[in-house]
């Protein structure tokens, strides 16, 4: 490293080592015996299947780098070698906490409510009786063992699938074979018990009785494993049709490269010699498990329909949103101001109308919108599919890339293609990212563009557990940049000087520089400035570094960041001027908020991108000015809530780990709750105000708008 170079080194956490910190937190919330004890489960379930995507994608990334003998050393100073195995030390001892978590804590809560998860061996003599029937009408003819000899190979494994290892006596060594527990089936088997909460998992039910599967055998040991796969996105975007490049992937993914084993503790030493060296394993990649293997179970458990009075109170988003409350028309409430819905605490009912009208309107024109990841049974794309065949222009951007979600994604392109839409994959060699719905109407005084534009997935699942921020507006700059950005995406324009608009990859990351400049200058100036930003994730060196020098000029700096966080707060010479939080709560804090002093011309952002280097380099994303002063009061309000938040926020200390707000001497505050009572008391007291029915006109017009 040259002299010049070591002056411009900087704090910097390494990213991996920063998500698996941001695990801990998720983690954290399952041990807490505030939450009730199914969120608890469904916390459990959420840490697993994150690690599950960490390791297909991360962990993979850096396994490929230690294979390629890449050596250079990263900002936070590891090489590739030195970081995996610092990963796996720490995803270790992060599996055993885990485990402790399950075992120790929430096993016997769920007990002490009467709910029980049974071995083979605590089963009374009826529950024996049960699990055998069961095996023997539903289990065994699903179930295939496959032997593995000289004339019958390894068989390939699904990624992530759930399996049991068998080593059989031979003359004169072992041979093996392998059971797949049958996905499609439940994990967890309700059996009979008095207060009817008793449950076994599957697996254990298939060891049991084994005995029936190998008749004519001598089991030796069994135990259940588990693979996980390499599954990032590599595919060639030069190919003729892209579509039929991601499915080729998609195929891939299933045989790709093994990068962990998971074993039951307590496994028999020559059945892991075996698979380690069917799967071409290394030591360091596998993980003896201290509990039934894939937690992911939890979730889908804590959402059993019967224990509902074990999870949280249902979360009622406010509908009609406050700023929509008495509207009967929606395009009539945007043409008199700007109008914002903050999600969920405000119902995402409000955008599904917002396209569902546009659809049957006579006097629109065109939609366009673009998608990046979207529910199972989207009603966004069914009310696309009906504005297609009621004559509508549709142009639709469909992201085909957005990672684990490209099936889905494939499956709705057909369907809208089907149905008349323009279907668009996006731009060669970058994600579309962006969040933007166009509609263009004739008005009585002319064309007019309405445009949504906000910080998540237009996605009605995902938007009733993300936060996130929707803006509606007619302003002519925005309509005009809107149809600009169109323009670009579906065709060969050049990216045009936009009048409002900021994206990336051309000027989002010039745009945030000269903004964090802009703060430095007013800091020196001795003007009013402070740099407030809410993301999911920052990683990119040069915010960072740009960030420690606002800090030295005196700006100061909050930064609320959910996930991975590389920079390091509080640090002498670099950062003593800036905080750093982490809410992880009941609901995933999504939005993407920017807000910078100016001088006391304070100036406020919403967008889809964080601050890191694909968000800002690799991806088409949209980031824009909030200028009605309404709305700006009321994001200021949530940058406010979430600053003070003392119930889910976690504050990060100069050495990178996080702690928990003190609360001595403060009144508990969850932003989150406050939101819901926000939001709920703003649509009451417009809907006192400006309606006197118990319904809106605008609610009851909306009901009047069928399924298409």
């Amino acid at each position: 490293m040259s002299e010049k170079e070591e002056k411009h080194v900087i704090p910097y956490i390494n990213r991996e080592l920063s998500w698996v910190d941001f695990n801990y937190r998720v983690l954290e919330e399952s041990f807490r015996k505030e939450n009730p004890i199914m969120e608890r489960m469904r916390f459990l379930g959420i840490t697993a299947s994150n690690l599950d995507e960490f390791f297909m994608v991360r962990v993979a990334g850096v396994e490929d780098q230690v294979d390629s003998h890449y050596f250079i050393r990263d900002l936070s100073g590891y090489s590739p070698a030195e970081l995996l195995m610092t990963l796996s030390q720490k995803i270790h001892s992060f599996i055993e906490k885990q485990y402790s978590c399950f075992t120790r804590s929430v096993l016997p809560a769920l007990k002490k409510n009467g709910i029980r998860f049974l071995k083979a061996d605590e089963l009374s003599e009826s529950q024996k009786k049960y699990i055998s029937e069961y095996f023997d009408k539903i289990l065994f003819p699903v179930l295939t063992p496959l032997a593995v000899d000289r004339s019958r190979p390894f068989p390939l494994l699904a990624n992530r699938s759930l399996n049991i290892a068998v080593r059989l006596k031979g003359e004169d060594e072992s041979y093996f074979a392998v059971v797949q527990v049958p996905g499609i089936l439940t994990r967890f088997l309700n059996i009979p018990s008095d207060g009817g909460n008793d449950y076994i998992l599957l697996e254990n039910v298939i060891i049991y009785q084994l005995g029936e599967l190998f008749e004519l055998n001598e089991i030796r040991s069994a135990c259940a494993f588990r693979i996980t796969r390499s599954s990032d996105l590599d595919i060639d975007e030069d190919s003729d049709d892209l579509l039929i490049e991601v499915q080729k992937f998609l195929k891939k993914r299933k045989r790709g490269k093994p990068v962990r084993l998971e074993l039951s503790r307590g496994h028999d030493y020559e059945t892991e010699l075996f698979l380690k060296e069917m799967l071409e394993i290394e030591d360091h990649q596998i993980y003896e498990i201290p509990g039934p293997l894939d937690l992911t179970f939890c979730s889908s458990f804590a959402s059993t329909p019967k224990y509902e009075q074990f999870c949280y109170r249902p979360l009622q988003p406010a509908y009609p949103p406050g700023d929509f409350a008495g509207c009967d028309d929606i395009f009539k409430a945007i043409r008199e101001r700007d109008r914002m819905v903050h999600h969920p605490y405000e119902s995402f009912e409000t955008v599904i109308d917002f396209v569902r009208t546009a659809a049957e309107d006579e006097n629109v024109l065109a939609i366009k919108q673009t998608l990046y990841r979207v529910s199972g049974h989207s009603p966004i794309v069914g009310a696309l599919i009906r504005a297609a065949e009621n004559g509508k222009q549709v142009t639709v951007l469909v992201e085909l890339k957005a990672r684990f979600d490209e099936e889905n994604n494939i499956m709705w392109a057909k369907k809208l293609e089907e149905a008349g839409c323009h279907v668009i994959y996006g731009l060669v060699g970058l994600k579309t990212h962006c969040k933007i719905l166009l509609v263009v109407r004739r008005d009585e005084d002319g064309i007019r563009r309405y445009v949504h534009m906000a910080t998540g997935n237009y996605n009605d699942s995902t938007a009733k557990v993300y936060t996130d921020i929707g803006i509606f507006t007619c302003r002519e700059p925005y309509g005009v940049d809107a149809s600009s950005l169109f323009n670009v995406l579906t065709g060969y324009s050049r990216p045009p000087e936009y009048n409002r608009f900021i994206v990336a990859p051309a000027t989002l990351r010039p745009f945030f520089i000269h903004m964090i400049r802009n703060e430095i200058e007013n800091a020196k100036k001795s003007l009013p400035c402070g740099i407030t930003a809410k993301v999911n994730s920052l990683v990119d060196p040069e915010i960072i570094d740009l960030l420690y020098q606002a800090s030295e000029a005196g700006v100061p700096v909050h930064l609320i960041v959910r996930g991975i966080c590389c920079l390091i707060p509080g640090k002498a010479g670099f950062s003593e001027n800036i905080t750093v939080r982490s809410i992880v709560g009941r609901l995933l804090e999504h939005s993407r908020i920017f807000v910078f002093g100016n001088a006391g011309n304070t100036k406020v952002f919403l967008g889809s991108a964080d601050w890191m280097q694909r968000n800002l380099d690799r991806r088409v994303e949209l980031v824009f000015p909030v200028e009605d002063e309404h709305l700006r009061g009321r994001i200021m309000k949530i940058i406010d809530l979430l600053l003070n938040d003392n119930e889910n926020a976690r504050t990060m200390e100069t050495d990178g780990t996080y702690s928990r707000v003190d609360r001595r001497g403060k009144t508990p505050l969850s932003c989150q709750d406050e939101f819901v009572k926000i939001a709920q008391q703003c649509a009451h007291c417009r809907m006192d105000h400006e309606v006197s029915a118990p319904e809106t006109a605008y609610s009851i017009k909306r009901k009047g708008i069928t399924e298409p």
